[in-house]
């Protein structure tokens, strides 16, 4: 794969202090990790400002060479940038061996556009942006590259069906889904009143029945009234 060279200094000196002076003077603070062992360096922010800008989302070996003769083979780990102007901050290499297979995440780039998206207008959903391969340096490819032009509705494709480079072993799990495409939502509308059906009343309270009594029970009912007399 592709190698820049970039000149570095080491330092002996930490903290934000020392940071900002080396800011001032066009340079800034990075570390060199290796081992569960750290170097503290300094390094151009111009030359490191073009170097991420010129390998965006990829692992680029690079030869991190020193003042006093002395180099070393790294890739970039990640960087700080300033929210606000997006100058860079503070960068972090791993130190490699060429004879050594290093663990890292390969960037995604698809190609085409879905057939279930294009002719019927289902929804592209991305689920992995990158996976984990395991190979020597020199192997590490930019990024791996899935044509996704024939997903239909319901068609996804897997880390399985990536294919790689000889020598390259895939970390991430075989059957996790990279991308798929779905079937469009759709909002269910209200029902709407059938017609020519009417609700039933409620059926109305009867009122009591008032049984008019016969002259007979009237005449038996006041006697006895007045034998209690």
């Amino acid at each position: 794969m592709e190698r820049a060279t970039l000149n570095v200094e080491k330092r002996d000196k930490a903290g934000k202090g020392i940071a900002r002076t080396l800011r001032r003077q066009g340079m800034i603070p990075a570390v060199i990790y290796r081992g569960g062992g750290s170097l503290p360096i300094s390094i151009s922010k111009k030359a490191m400002a073009e170097f991420i800008a010129s390998n965006v989302g990829e692992h680029t070996v690079v030869n991190l060479k020193f003042s006093d003769g002395g180099s070393k083979l790294a890739i970039l780990k990640e960087y700080q940038a300033d929210p606000l102007d997006g100058d860079i901050l503070h960068t972090d290499f791993f130190e490699i061996s060429l004879t050594e297979k290093v663990h890292v995440n390969v960037r995604i780039v698809t190609h085409g556009e879905p057939i279930g998206v294009k002719r019927d207008g289902g929804i592209l959903q991305h689920v992995l942006r990158e996976i984990e391969i395991k190979c020597l340096p020199d192997k590490i490819p930019g990024h791996l590259e899935i044509d996704i032009s024939k997903l239909e509705i319901g068609q996804s494709i897997h880390v399985k069906d990536i294919q790689v480079g000889e020598g390259i072993e895939v970390i991430t799990t075989p059957d996790e889904i990279i991308v798929n495409v779905v079937a469009p939502a759709v909002e269910k509308e209200p029902e709407a009143p059938v017609e020519g059906i009417v609700a039933a009343a409620e059926p109305e309270t009867a009122e009591p029945e008032v049984i008019k009594k016969g002259k007979k029970e009237e005449k038996e009912e006041a006697e006895g009234k007045a034998e209690k007399k």
